[in-house]
């Protein structure tokens, strides 16, 4: 265009003074083209899946009541520090107490009996001896010998149905003994008491189900459940290194690796009476992926909302280049296109091999250099100046 306009500029000159008329315009263009740059720099690349995930204990334990009655102490409350072992509540034991001392003195008749019977089976063991001694010298009758063979057989059956008894009432005093234990509940395990369910002197029912009557923690350490959408869950694998921050954390950064990535999504229930062929909304599908993080400054709390970044790939003091100013190769892996500004004003073509990238930045590995200007855009041509 530079070329054109000045020759059509004296052309023009020369038709005007032949004809008489004053050349009185001016006119100057310029060529070259203005673009939008950026200078190829170092940074860090930080590529992440983003998810949100509830805290919870790792270790938790809902401590219940194995048998029924009212509660008639209870030794903690909510927040307070156990060890394991540690008596947590008591249960009315009085009607249990009664059990077990009847199995007792029942266990004591039965052991009497038994030796007793012991007695019984020692002389029908010598009056047996005596009649064979008696039979072989031709001194007693045959029925003696046969009543004595008799009284030993029912002796030795007795002294069996007594200690066949006695194994039954010993295992029936061991399990009242433990239902008298469980009026006594004690901690499972060390921790923190985050929840009770009862109250001192409420009645308990633990005929169909076990009810709950606190809730054990220990706090120490944390698993997060996240929940991972299903377009990045095949980004997030076992060991991946994260971080998450939670609300009203001051920007704190909590750090931590991928334990697991659950096989399924989580079941949702199904209301009652619900047709199976009734049409259904589609959602997103979301799986969980577990996590575990110290909690030794106890910061982190129970149900408390996390929003976690899992770090796919990651590169420091790296060429950086925004990726809105790359194209794609096509067929290529990891091959873009890009245009870098001379210093004689030209836009040249370039490729380019990139590593790490994030949603605004990739990582240079070939084909650019530190400070090469990279046109992010280009601005249209416009004349620098009209005048007559």
């Amino acid at each position: 265009m530079s070329s054109r306009f000045p020759s059509i500029l004296r052309r023009g000159l020369a038709a005007a003074l032949i004809l008489g008329v004053p050349a009185t315009a001016w006119l100057w263009w310029e060529d070259s083209a203005a673009y939008e740059t950026v200078a190829i720099g170092r940074g860090d690349i930080e590529a992440s899946v983003t998810a949100i995930a509830t805290l919870q204990p790792r270790e938790s334990v809902d401590v219940g009541a194995q048998v029924s009655g009212q509660i008639t102490r209870l030794h903690v409350q909510a927040g307070d520090q156990v060890e394991r072992g540690q008596l947590l509540a008591e249960i009315d034991a009085s009607l249990h107490q009664a059990t077990v001392e009847a199995d007792r003195a029942a266990l004591d008749g039965l052991r009497a009996q038994l030796a007793e019977q012991q007695a019984q089976l020692d002389l029908a063991r010598q009056q047996h001896q005596r009649q064979q001694r008696l039979a072989t010298a031709e001194a007693t009758r045959e029925e003696d010998v046969q009543i004595a063979v008799a009284t030993l057989r029912s002796a030795e059956a007795r002294l069996r149905q007594l200690r066949a008894q006695i194994a039954e009432a010993s295992a029936r005093l061991r399990g009242n003994e433990a239902q008298l234990s469980y009026t006594r509940i004690y901690a499972p395990i060390a921790g923190t008491v985050i929840g009770i369910d009862v109250k001192q002197g409420q009645t308990l029912n633990a005929t169909y189900q076990t009810p709950t009557v606190l809730r054990l923690a220990d706090l120490g350490s944390m698993t997060a459940w996240t929940k991972v959408s299903e377009a990045d869950i095949r980004r997030v694998r076992v060991d991946m290194p994260l971080y998450f921050t939670t609300l009203g954390g001051d920007g704190r950064r909590w750090h931590g690796k991928v334990r697991q990535v659950l096989p399924a999504p989580p079941v949702a229930p199904t209301a009652s009476g619900e047709s199976s062929a009734a049409p259904q909304t589609v959602k997103a599908v979301q799986y969980t992926v577990l996590f575990d993080v110290a909690n030794d400054d106890g910061e982190l709390m129970p149900q408390m909302t996390a929003q976690v970044n899992f770090i796919t790939a990651a590169a420091q003091d790296v060429l950086t280049a925004p990726l809105a100013a790359l194209q794609p190769v096509e067929g290529q892996a990891g091959m873009f296109r890009a245009r870098v500004l001379e210093a004689s004003g030209r836009a040249i073509p370039r490729e380019v091999r990139v590593g790490a990238r994030s949603r605004q930045l990739v990582e240079v590995l070939d084909g650019l250099g530190e400070g090469d200007l990279l046109v992010t855009g280009e601005l249209p041509q416009k004349p620098s100046r009209f005048q007559w």
